[in-house]
């Protein structure tokens, strides 16, 4: 994982207040829920299907947390997801 790699390399305090930093907050929260949801829908309801699913989002939110750490890249991801998924007709 990404935030493992730096709390490694910048130590864990630091990289749990840049994890909490207000522009990552909610991908942070996201990706916290999905891992909790993943572990529950595997271990407890034994869906295979939720538990897919509970991953896929949880790569996203991984994907999106990650890209705060590059100037603009969430509005250039963001602009181009628009573009592609405009149904326009």
């Amino acid at each position: 994982m990404c935030w493992q790699l730096e709390a490694f390399l910048i130590g864990p305090g630091r990289q749990l207040g840049m994890m909490f930093d207000p522009a990552r907050i909610y991908a942070t929260a996201i990706y916290i829920g999905c891992v909790v949801l993943a572990l529950i829908c595997a271990l407890l309801i034994h869906s295979k299907i939720l538990t897919v699913f509970a991953i896929i989002f949880e790569i996203c939110a991984h994907i999106w947390y990650s890209l705060s750490y590059i100037p603009f890249a969430r509005r250039m991801v963001s602009n181009l997801m628009i573009r592609l998924c405009d149904t326009e007709l």
